[in-house]
């Protein structure tokens, strides 16, 4: 049987806790709106650029921000 990486997210939890929209999010890491809703809802697999530029802005390393488990 194969192991496989589960990957999760906590960018939702980190914006409601700055009580930012998505929009404000996408504006501040300069991408779309669509972008930000598909890496919360995981839909796309994020550049590390992106990534980072998200853990800047709410100053927490990029593992605060995703998951990863292996099963």
């Amino acid at each position: 049987m194969a192991n496989h990486t589960i990957i999760d997210t906590t960018i939702h939890v980190y914006r409601a806790k700055k009580r930012m929209t998505q929009k404000e999010l996408a504006d501040r890491v300069g991408v779309s709106k669509i972008t930000i809703i598909n890496l919360e809802r995981l839909k796309s697999i994020p550049s590390l650029l992106l990534v980072y530029d998200v853990a800047k802005v709410f100053e927490v390393s990029i593992e605060d921000l995703f998951i990863f488990e292996q099963r």
